[in-house]
């Protein structure tokens, strides 16, 4: 998937956000932590880990819109640190069940924000890949999705979010 469309249309909600909020501090370790939380509901929509229970997942458009608000703070990540020239999203196959990817997901979020590098970086793109694929997401359910919460984005910021 070409990701030009979606930096810049994170670029836009960013700017909107820090010009209407006053936003002049360094925001790049919040919106980490942002991440993870999103990776965190993400994981607990699916219930791919709870072995103790025999509840079923959340319904599929509710884990994309989980999933989508993840791909928010990855671009505006990748915005803080200048790798926003990352025009296609890097895919690999990666071996594992859904609370592996989880594992492996949150590991590559955490060295990407203690070592802010393109590698890893890219690492992280790859992990969230391999998860929109293990959930069966297409990249055209993806760039629907981030479109439609984009636009909600805005909407609660309009409304005092």
């Amino acid at each position: 998937m070409n990701l030009h469309k979606l930096f810049t249309m994170q670029h836009a909600l960013d700017q909107y956000i820090q010009a209407n909020k006053q936003v002049t501090d360094d925001v790049f370790e919040k919106k980490g932590l942002a991440l993870i939380v999103e990776l965190a509901e993400l994981a607990n929509e699916t219930r791919c880990f709870k072995f103790w229970s025999e509840k079923g997942p959340s319904e599929r458009s509710v884990i994309l819109e989980e999933y989508v608000d993840s791909i928010h703070f990855i671009l505006s990540l990748g915005i803080e640190k200048g790798f926003q020239d990352l025009e296609e999203w890097p895919h690999k196959s990666i071996d594992g069940d859904l609370t592996a990817l989880f594992i492996g997901a949150n590991e590559s979020v955490l060295t990407f924000l203690t070592e802010p590098t393109k590698t890893h970086y890219e690492k992280v793109w790859i992990m969230y890949g391999a998860i929109a694929k293990k959930l069966g997401f297409s990249n055209e359910d993806v760039l629907q999705a981030y479109i439609a919460k984009n636009e909600t984005n805005y909407e609660r910021q309009k409304s005092g979010y």
